[in-house]
């Protein structure tokens, strides 16, 4: 008969390895996958066309909290001091986009004597995470410097998952008509050429962010040119199909998304979409946008 102590060894070793006959294993943790447009994000205090102070940036850490993302994709943030005054470095890693600032500035609509900060699109990923960067999708800046480039990372979990942050052209939410339109639709390949790249190399993804387009709406221009059925096994799910928004009462359609590949799609919790809005008394808004989010099996 083996000492006790040798049993209790043996039977730590054996707990502390993959594949143990015959031991209950902890079940596999969903991931959570957000997208929360921040509005104007500043590092410092009193700047900025959404000017705030610690209060304000402690009530967009209290909703981060809520949201219990694992990978949040955000938009509108200066540079990454600002958005680790909502993603905590002892909690998040940062990936920020490589952009140079454009030096543009000007004035702030509705913010009088205020000066446009840099606007830019990043990751905050959970700590205990694995995040490989790829190369930032700098052709969505279209050659100016006031256009935002996409942000690409890889999470390598137990598959990999990759990921592509956009903040497309304002100002054409629908249909082409609109001046905004041209440059929104010059926008859109880049956009095609990065998911038939994610078909053709057998990668589960997902391009989410602000793309100030109601993807939505029946026969929309976008949506089509991306969800074309090429190359052969390019199917893409939008999260959140078929629901209302309802960060706001004025607009009713979704502009924030998560566009799912095929294969991302197979792992998306059913029903899992979520905005997470904010509390009726909570005036003015933390941000302008909701965040939205989906939960993902097997990652």
């Amino acid at each position: 008969m083996f000492p006790k102590s040798l049993l209790v060894l043996a039977g730590g070793i054996c707990l502390s390895l993959s594949g143990c006959a015959g031991l209950p294993r902890e079940p596999a943790r969903d991931l959570v996958v957000a997208s929360w447009n921040l509005e104007h994000l500043a590092e410092q205090d009193g700047v900025g066309c959404r000017p705030r102070v610690e209060a304000d940036y402690a009530r967009l850490r209290r909703y981060a909290d809520r949201l219990d993302a694992d990978v949040i994709a955000f938009q509108e943030v200066e540079n990454a001091a600002a958005a680790a005054r909502v993603f905590p470095p002892d909690r998040y890693v940062v990936v920020m986009s490589r952009r140079p600032d454009s030096t543009r500035g000007g004035d702030c609509r509705g913010a009088p004597g205020q000066q446009i900060r840099k606007q830019d699109v990043g990751f905050a990923v959970r700590k205990g995470l694995t995040v490989r960067r790829n190369r930032d999708v700098k052709a969505l800046g279209l050659g100016d410097p006031d256009l935002r480039w996409g942000v690409d990372v890889t999470i390598l979990g137990r598959r990999p998952l990759r990921l592509l942050n956009v903040h497309l052209k304002s100002g054409c939410s629908a249909g082409a008509l609109a001046e905004a339109c041209a440059t929104l639709r010059r926008q859109s390949p880049v956009v095609e050429r990065w998911i038939d790249g994610r078909t053709r190399s057998g990668e589960a993804a997902i391009i989410l962010g602000d793309f100030n387009r109601r993807l939505a709406l029946p026969g929309d221009l976008l949506w089509q040119d991306w969800d074309d059925g090429r190359p052969r096994g390019s199917v893409l799910s939008l999260a959140g199909q078929g629901l209302s928004a309802t960060c706001d009462r004025r607009y009713r359609d979704f502009i924030d998304h998560l566009v799912l590949n095929r294969l991302a799609g197979l792992h998306l919790r059913p029903g899992s979409f979520r905005e997470t809005s904010y509390d009726p008394g909570d005036d003015p808004r933390p941000s302008d946008h909701c965040p939205v989010s989906v939960r993902l099996k097997g990652f």
